[in-house]
């Protein structure tokens, strides 16, 4: 790009990646007087966060399906309501039973309570001593989400504030509520819900999130976290309330997009990055696949760490023991998507017809056993025979997403892996794997497959390949305790700042994680504007 004289322009800081973390860090560098440039490599912003039509008339939430864990601060800040983004709550949940009964959520907690009695009155009981033990996690955590962490081996006086900071609040828990804290954040989800529950069906519904996105099975150590990430959301100050995005998710990554450009910043789609430039051991700008290149003080990159570091910079730019810890950056793909196109609503054996609980999320595995054989079917590297699904239709409260009298379906599925223990994936194995989720989803509805017009289906290589997550991870790396806080992504680099002076990482890689969240973006952008002295 060049200026009016034929001189090469330059910014202030370019933006390698217009997913949600990137827009977000955008958003606040423009805001505090930088000129930023954005580059995405699609011909459409929101990376993971898009809606697209691949069907006449019908909108698709095409990877990210749900709302619920961006965080308020980041909305009220860049003014994203005024900017067209309305989030609209479920109205309940199920999960439906192999025997044709069913357990249903609702918001009313006295009716969630009467419904978790019908399987169990003790489990009735203690689900108000669950949901505060995990709303205690909650409350300890969520103050740091948009904290940069600190590195516990520096002793700079920002880092140790942190960690003063991070001590203070574990030890005001008390001495009985850290021991639990330690406990939960290594334990496994069904050990956790074992503590509280004993129905089958209650603990396999609350298990579902600890799975999600996630390499793991629900007896897996570290999944209580996974749980809780989930949990952490919230809409209209609804702790734990998930909703759709009016418009599909794509309607964040427009918000955030329209907040950037009313700001004065630019983006430039269809324009892929192929190589940082670095120059005197700092990145000072990127060369694109078309040989143009582009300078600024500051690059960021909203990439994965492997991405990032692996094939966009050169190795000999980097410390061979930095590079040796982002190849054993564990990001491991699990999940598939199907979007489908219906010509009319689905009939449910197990749920009676206009029930509030299937405009929410619906699932079909009530057992915790069943979804650890799905867990197993990935270790073998086939997709899960009897997969775990997180199905919803949104256009029952969202009529933008659909025709009159027709229905859009969002399909998340567990499990599905990135390589196959067979061979490469190949058109009649994507279509086989789509098949089988058809089919389980079937065996619940006798109408279903009638009413299909269409259906997207996407393994984790095809959202690799469209979205440019590492293995279709959609928390570009997994939420274990050995990658979380100062050990995301790199212990040393979780501060957001690259190995080689100005270049800065604000993806999902880096603390908090993963999710529709823009925490990443909001930190990585406030470690600029501090080493730029913008903010105090």
């Amino acid at each position: 790009m060049s200026g009016a004289n034929g001189a090469t322009k330059s910014y202030d800081v370019i933006v390698v990646g217009a997913g949600h973390n990137g827009l977000v860090a955008a958003c606040y560098m423009q805001r505090a007087g930088l000129n930023v440039l954005v580059l995405e490599r699609n011909d459409y912003i929101g990376g993971a966060a898009v809606s697209r039509s691949l069907y006449p008339e019908f909108t698709y939430s095409n990877c990210s399906y749900v709302c619920s864990l961006l965080r308020p601060e980041i909305m009220r800040q860049l003014e994203l309501p005024k900017h067209g983004l309305q989030i609209i709550p479920y109205e309940g949940g199920c999960t439906m039973m192999q025997d044709g009964n069913h357990l249903a959520l609702y918001d009313n907690h006295d009716a969630l309570r009467r419904e978790i009695s019908r399987h169990s009155k003790r489990d009735a009981e203690a689900y108000d001593r669950y949901s505060r033990d995990v709303m205690r996690q909650c409350k300890f955590i969520k103050p740091l989400l948009l904290r940069e962490p600190p590195d516990p081996t520096s002793f700079k006086w920002r880092d140790i504030n942190e960690l003063l900071y991070i001590g203070k609040r574990f030890h005001n828990m008390g001495e009985e509520r850290m021991y639990d804290t330690v406990r939960f954040w290594t334990m496994s989800a069904a050990d956790f819900l074992d503590e509280y529950f004993e129905s089958e069906i209650v603990k396999a519904h609350f298990a579902g999130s600890s799975i999600i996105g996630t390499a793991l099975g629900p007896r897996s150590p570290g999944t209580a976290y996974v749980l809780l990430h989930h949990y952490m959301g919230d809409i209209d100050d609804t702790v734990g309330a998930w909703g759709f995005a009016r418009g599909g998710m794509g309607a964040v990554s427009n918000a955030l997009g329209s907040s950037f450009k009313a700001s004065g910043g630019t983006i430039r789609e269809a324009a892929s990055v192929s190589k940082f430039l670095v120059r005197n051991e700092r990145v000072v700008g990127v060369a694109l696949d078309s040989g143009e290149e582009l300078y600024a003080s500051t690059v960021m990159s909203n990439m994965d760490v492997k991405r990032t570091f692996l094939e966009t910079m050169d190795a000999g730019d980097l410390p061979s023991e930095f590079l040796d810890q982002v190849r054993k950056f564990k990001i491991r793909g699990s999940s598939g998507k199907l979007n489908i196109a219906l010509d009319g609503l689905p009939e449910w054996t197990a749920i009676p017809k206009g029930s509030p609980c299937t405009r929410g999320d619906m699932h079909i595995t009530d057992t915790l056993d069943m979804m650890e054989r799905a867990y197993d079917d990935w270790k073998a590297g086939r997709w899960s025979q009897r997969p775990y699904v997180d199905m919803l239709i949104p256009s029952q409260i969202d009529p933008t997403m659909a025709p009159p009298g027709k229905h859009y379906m969002s399909v998340f599925v567990q499990y599905c892996p990135y390589e196959l223990a067979d061979g490469p994936w190949t058109p009649e194995k994507r279509k086989a794997f789509g098949d089988t989720v058809i089919d389980a989803i079937a065996r619940q509805s006798p109408n279903f497959k009638s009413l299909i017009l269409h259906a997207e289906i996407r393994t984790p290589w095809d959202i690799e390949r469209e979205v440019g997550l590492t293995e279709g991870n959609i928390f570009q790396g997994e939420l274990t305790m050995d990658q979380l806080l100062f050990n995301r992504p790199i212990p040393g680099y979780a501060q957001y700042r690259a190995p080689v002076r100005g270049l800065y990482m604000c993806g999902s890689s880096t603390h908090p994680g993963g999710g529709v969240m823009g925490a990443p973006g909001h930190n990585a952008a406030q470690a600029v504007l501090r080493d730029l002295k913008k903010v105090a």
